[in-house]
């Protein structure tokens, strides 16, 4: 029961990341609000995620992993709640950051719980992999919800989290052992020598620029498809499946495809896929065959996911001790989250600025935004061939010596 509750909370802070991105327009005509305002909505839990991820691990050492836990999850209903009912844009942002420092505690400490309520071996090994397969497949699951949801009202992407986190609360407070508060363990290594670790930094800029890019073209897309195009929220919703659906599916055999293939490798596959994604939605900078134009992309994006997700996170942790490895962990996943905060911030001010005042022009704004993306997914390439050319060279210096 414990995995139960910890797997389904893992599950509601990852769909939190997707669950508003086929309602932006929605909320965008509500509130009045300009396209670099309503990416906040989307960007200000990423925002909240990643400033609070390194100071959890701390919050979590003090007091207690099972009383930051419980007062996560209660936060997390109450934003909920009051995000669901915001009557402006600015309760409504604050409610999202709010909600994303949350999970910035209840993701990583739900983990931590887990290493430490079941025993080594196993049974651990096979709890992490349930609690890492939800949150591999939230991000789908959120998708698909804020389809449904947002065609009865926005607003209730935001509302239908409350009862589902005040259950969750109930539960683990219930059933979470009260022995884990004060057990936390402490951060390691300073985090200035993990910043000197290479496979960290590489896998740490690889993610973030995989993850930016990714959530940068599903907020093009989301307008493109609904304002440009006409598309209700649940199609848009669908029309996404083919860049997350794949990882949700290879998720529980990402593990082996790494010790088959090497991080390295797939970390490059994955940074190029992507890149020629990116580069091919330049072709029509709007849509007018989904087939044709916008599901080669997604698909590339997926191919993506599935080589990379996986073998960045297991490279980022290589050759750390265990004292390091959750202060390495929290450092790796701030950095996904600003990738995404920087990418949404700069995609949705470029558009802003390039839209014109003429109807028929609207399509030339959505090319510089897909430039900037293109851009930063060949950096991501660059660092992936980094990390190869790193390997080769560490390899022929073992040889050699």
């Amino acid at each position: 029961m414990l995995l139960v509750v910890l797997a389904g909370n893992m599950l509601l802070d990852a769909l939190e990341v997707s669950v508003v991105i086929v309602s932006l327009p929605a909320i965008s005509d509500a509130f009045a609000l300009s396209i670099w305002t309503v990416q906040w909505v989307m960007g200000g839990f990423a925002l909240g995620f990643g400033a609070l991820l390194l100071p959890g691990v701390r919050l979590a050492a003090l007091f207690g992993q099972r009383r930051v836990y419980l007062a996560a999850l209660l936060v997390f209903a109450v934003a909920s709640l009051v995000g669901g009912l915001a009557t402006n844009e600015t309760l409504l942002i604050a409610t999202r950051m709010v909600k994303g420092a949350c999970a910035a505690l209840t993701a990583p400490t739900g983990l931590a719980i887990i290493t430490t309520a079941f025993r080594e071996g196993a049974d651990r090994n096979r709890a992490v992999a349930v609690y890492s397969f939800f949150g591999a497949i939230g991000f789908t699951t959120g998708l698909l919800l804020s389809g449904v949801l947002t065609q009865v009202s926005w607003r209730w992407t935001f509302l239908f989290a409350a009862p589902v986190a005040l259950a969750l609360l109930l539960f683990a407070a219930a059933i979470v052992p009260r022995d884990l508060d004060g057990t936390a363990a402490p951060v390691g290594r300073p985090l200035r020598r993990l910043l000197r670790n290479g496979p960290l930094i590489r896998s740490a800029l690889g993610a973030a620029t995989l993850n930016g890019t990714y959530l940068g073209l599903l907020f093009l897309a989301t307008f493109q498809l609904q304002t440009m195009l006409g598309w209700s929220a649940g199609q848009t919703a669908l029309a996404f499946l083919p860049a997350c659906v794949p990882l949700a599916v290879s998720a529980l055999a990402s593990g082996r495809l790494v010790m088959r293939f090497g991080a390295p490798r797939l970390i490059a596959l994955g940074a190029a896929a992507p890149l020629i994604g990116y580069a091919l939605y330049l072709r029509s900078t709007v849509p007018v065959s989904y087939a044709a134009d916008l599901l080669p992309t997604l698909v590339l994006v997926g191919v993506g996911f599935v080589c990379a997700f996986a073998a960045l996170n297991m490279q980022a942790s290589s050759a750390l001790p265990p004292a390091d490895r959750r202060a390495a962990s929290a450092l790796y996943q701030t950095a996904v989250q600003f990738g995404a905060v920087i990418m949404l911030t700069l995609v949705s001010a470029l558009l802003s600025l390039g839209l014109p005042r003429h109807e028929e022009d609207i399509a030339a704004a959505y090319r510089p935004p897909l430039l900037l993306m293109t851009a930063v997914a060949a950096g991501g390439l660059v660092v992936a061939v980094w990390g190869l050319v790193s390997r080769t060279t560490d390899r022929a210096a073992r040889y050699s010596g």
